[in-house]
């Protein structure tokens, strides 16, 4: 995905941290989903946010910053 400033995002989840809050999911559901356990999963071929405007919003809906968005133009990142 190109994000607004038109460079390429690298979405991940840290599943040390994640405590399956399941807000990435609820925020951006076309990138994120949970596993069998509720934990927090980037979709399969979603990891470059999949075009969705949402996906840095998940990063800072996450209560325990397991979510990670990097990248775009000025290669700054977000999480959690």
């Amino acid at each position: 995905m190109r994000d607004d400033d038109g460079g390429t995002l690298d979405v991940t989840i840290d599943h040390d941290v994640c405590i399956g809050a399941g807000q990435c999911a609820l925020t951006a559901p076309g990138v994120f989903t949970q596993d069998d356990d509720g934990f927090g999963e980037v979709l399969p071929g979603r990891r470059d946010g999949g075009g969705d405007p949402l996906v840095r919003e998940a990063a800072r809906a996450c209560p325990v910053g397991a979510v990670g968005v990097r990248g775009g133009r000025s290669q700054g990142g977000v999480s959690g």
